[in-house]
């Protein structure tokens, strides 16, 4: 009888369990549409993740953050139901073989992490339809193959990378489009408005993002991605719709410090889809376009730690919706997208469970190699203690962000051969005890070295983003790279707080060293709470302190109305953890004194900024940021298109984003009048095309001819360049006119207000063509030099013409400025220095 009793009961839970089961309804089942049908809303997608997750034994569900729009950024862990009691085991075995955390990993039973990530550009929608079947394959106890993989495999699947782009596109498409799909390209369903669901809330291309951090995707990305280190990542894109399907393995350029394991493997990959992609006659390609050297992608920064990182594209994004005219002939529709992107996410699931136990060993040996003998010539980076604390502050922050390990040297050493990031030269230099030490004998080594080192070394000019990123410049650190080992005696590096302690009395004004993006965010909040300051125009010295041009002068006579003077002034020292040193005289040792007209009055910023279809999106994303986040000061965003119907008298300060903005005369009247009437007009990038050879504006196209060449015109060189090239040859003849994105030293003038804070030279990140000559009756704050350095590739024929053309420029007309940046110093807002020379632009050129 008991042995009758325990059979029924035993037969009751495998009833329950595969009631339970089935319970797991398929996307068609639980969504208001069959997938590819209609696009999914967000919300809509993270609920069929929850039910998944609540009905099956396969799978957990993670909320790792939230995006700007507070949407939930969500990541499903997927293995077998045995893996997944012991899930915590696994992860924390991979990093012992990663060396981030301490122990020796057990790999009898070797266990292959794959990470899937979908739709990082929202409007490459298919990405996160596909997500959906993807995983109630993966959750379908029918389903053999799927549940023989997940024995050895833990799959970590992020359904939508951009979740407020994806809700931009998917929200605006469901809303216009018609009831049955228009194939007609020319249909409005086709059409997407600007900026469009590919970026963020703030605009930003996520998947540029990745090394950065800029974003708070990003940020909260990183965090449970090096909590895993995956094995296998794929970022599943869309490309142009006419476009067939492309896979790994990538092409050239290769970084030359990932592995041969790395790039043979992708191959493998390729070929387990091709198997798949050929049994349905689907289109494909390999080894174009796509490479693997700039580090902030989503394929690439998974290889730069340890794992095999892949882009795929399918042809679609906004201008497919759900069906679209082919130039053959064909009818490309969601479902076509959705089926082929599910094809290539459980091809990689499958050829990495076949090969869990050779991805685990490569993985092991890629972060032991980076411990015992990291690849790059360079072994440690030396950051002087001497540079200013909040820069180094926020360098280390980079650093925290990927578990790059760093810490004081502890001793000083002299003489020491090595390469100086100043000059660009070889030479000796000494490490102070204080300064910070970056040794690549540590787990994340190599990638501190393709985050540090100053050059990347290009194999292939023909790439598909920028060449040159060191950190070093973008943070204007002083700092050395050597080929010797150099261990920090600590680990870590704290500058302390810096706030003021309140005076016992108020002081005739407090002193701010003006020298990083803090001193902007101190001036900022000051500003935005009606204390009045001035900066020195000149050095000077006070109680036998030196201070240099640009410092803060923050006097009680300017605020002897404000009774919240003190508590206010230091208030903004301890939020910003910022040093002001109080003073009791303005009569100065050396210099001018505090009543001097070189103590210069800053007029607070009324700030207008041009946005909607005439600016590239992620360069007025950029500028948005800057003002919304980097110093939270308050700009007026306005469409470009509206800008002849403004009062331009309610603002002192107008921002162009890079864009092509085609003003009228009248508009550029209108814009003339206002700037000579005490007017501070900024333009980035591309649209200082729209006030070059305009008249009142000295800006001036580039029109010299170079070395006897007679061409002048760009499309007079290309057509030069083509006479004698070859056809095969043709993706490559414009070459020599091509600008990639390099970093350039650019020659500064530090009197100047606009170079405040920097040196006598400048690293800035070119990622245009643009040349204009020196301006004329203006000053020629930055500019490129006849044998100007640069780290990166740049065209023969570009880097001869940008010898001795303007970079950073500043016109005096009337009461008001014209500044002219040609190269964009925010530029997906990572070039920290570059910030700091914007705030001289807005705050500090009166």
């Amino acid at each position: 009888m008991l042995k009758q009793i325990q059979l029924l009961f035993g037969l009751l839970l495998l009833a329950v369990a595969t009631r339970a089961q089935s319970r797991i309804l398929h996307p068609d089942e639980f969504l208001p549409h069959k997938i590819g049908s209609q696009f999914t809303e967000h919300s809509q997608l993270v609920a069929y993740y929850q039910h998944v997750a609540a009905n099956s034994d396969r799978v957990k569900l993670v909320e790792f953050g939230r995006t700007n729009q507070q949407r939930p950024q969500i990541l499903a862990i997927v293995s077998s139901p045995e893996n997944l009691r012991r899930i915590e085991d696994i992860r924390l075995n991979n990093l012992r073989n990663a060396g981030t955390v301490p122990g020796t990993a057990d790999n009898a039973n070797p266990v292959a992490i794959v990470w899937l990530g979908f739709s990082v550009h929202g409007n490459e929608a298919a990405g996160s339809e596909a997500s959906m079947p993807v995983l109630y394959e993966l959750t379908n106890p029918n389903n053999r193959e799927t549940s023989e993989w997940l024995k050895n495999t833990v799959v970590l699947i992020e359904p939508s990378v951009n979740p407020d782009g994806y809700s931009r596109y998917t929200s605006w498409y469901r809303q216009y489009s018609p009831a049955l799909p228009n194939p007609n390209p020319v249909a409005r369903e086709h059409d997407e408005p600007w900026p469009g669901g590919r970026v963020n809330h703030y605009l930003f291309d996520l998947n540029r993002d990745w090394a950065w951090a800029t974003q708070v995707e990003t940020q909260n990305r990183l965090k449970i991605y090096n909590d895993w280190l995956p094995h296998v990542a794929a970022d599943l894109h869309e490309q142009y719709y006419d476009s067939p399907y492309y896979f790994a393995p990538a092409a050239q350029p290769y970084h030359k410090y990932l592995t041969k394991w790395q790039a043979d493997f992708q191959v493998e990959i390729g070929r387990n889809h091709a198997k798949y992609f050929d049994r349905n006659g689907w289109l494909y390609f390999t080894k174009e376009v796509f490479d693997l050297l700039y580090p902030s992608y989503g394929d690439t920064y998974p290889c730069f730690n340890g794992a095999i990182g892949m882009t795929y594209e399918q042809g679609g994004h906004a201008r497919a919706g759900r069906a679209i005219e082919m130039p053959n002939g064909d009818t490309l529709t969601l479902a076509d997208r959705v089926a082929h992107h599910k094809a290539t996410a459980l091809s990689t699931i499958e050829i990495s469970s076949k090969n869990a136990a050779r991805l685990v060993q490569n993985f092991a040996d890629f972060y032991k190699k980076s411990q015992s003998n990291p690849p790059g010539e360079f072994k440690t980076f030396i950051v002087k203690s001497t540079n200013p604390p909040h820069k180094i502050k926020a360098f280390t922050t980079v650093l925290d962000r990927h578990g790059i390990r760093y810490g004081k040297a502890g001793k000083a050493t002299g003489d020491l051969p090595g390469y100086d990031y100043t000059t660009g030269l070889e030479g000796k230099f000494a490490v102070g005890e204080n300064d910070l030490v970056v040794s690549t004998y540590q787990p994340k080594g190599l990638f501190a070295q393709v985050l540090l080192d100053p050059e990347a070394e290009v194999v292939d000019s023909n790439t598909y983003d920028i060449t040159a990123w060191s950190l070093l410049h973008a943070y204007g650190l002083e700092a050395f790279a050597t080929r010797q080992r150099i261990d920090p005696a600590r680990q870590g590096y704290d500058v302390g707080k810096k706030s003021t302690p309140a005076p016992a009395a108020t002081p005739y004004a407090y002193l701010a060293p003006w020298n990083s993006v803090q001193s902007a965010r101190l001036l900022a909040d000051l500003e935005k709470n009606g204390i009045a300051v001035r900066y020195s125009e000149v050095p000077f010295t006070l109680e036998g302190k030196p201070w240099q041009p640009g410092t803060l002068v923050v006097t009680q006579a300017d605020n002897r109305k404000n009774p919240d003077f003190d508590k206010i002034v230091q208030a903004a020292s301890v939020k910003f953890d910022y040093p002001l040193t109080p003073v009791q005289t303005g009569f100065v040792d050396a210099g001018r004194d505090f009543g001097s007209d070189a103590m210069r009055l800053i007029d607070k910023p009324k700030v207008l900024v041009l946005s909607g279809e005439k600016t590239q999106d992620n360069e007025f994303g950029q500028v948005w940021f800057y003002f919304d986040q980097d110093i939270s000061y308050p700009a007026t965003i306005v469409d470009a298109g509206q800008l002849s119907g403004i009062e331009l008298k309610d603002f002192n300060t107008l921002v162009l984003p890079d864009g092509s903005f085609g003003f009228d005369d009248a508009t550029l009247e209108k814009l003339g009048n206002w700037v000579s009437g005490g007017g501070r007009l900024i333009a980035i990038g591309s649209a200082n095309n729209s006030l070059a050879d305009k008249k009142g504006f000295h800006l001036a196209k580039f029109a010299k001819a170079s070395d006897g060449d007679s061409a002048k015109t760009e499309a007079e060189r290309i057509a030069l360049d083509h006479r004698t090239a070859l056809y095969k040859d043709r993706s490559r003849t414009d070459l020599s006119n091509f600008n990639p994105g390099a970093v350039v030293r650019v020659k500064m003038d530090p009197s100047h207000p606009l170079a405040f804070g920097l040196k006598d030279y400048y690293f800035s990140l070119k990622t245009n063509g643009l040349r204009f000559d020196l301006v004329k009756e203006s000053w020629n704050v930055g500019y490129l030099e006849n044998d100007f350095q640069t780290h990166g590739f740049i065209g023969a024929n570009l880097k001869k013409e940008l010898k001795n053309s303007a970079v950073f420029a500043v016109q005096s007309k009337g009461r008001g400025k014209v500044i002219y940046l040609v190269d964009n110093p925010l530029f997906r807002s990572f070039w920290e220095e570059g910030k700091l020379l914007f705030s001289n632009a807005v705050f500090l050129v009166n």
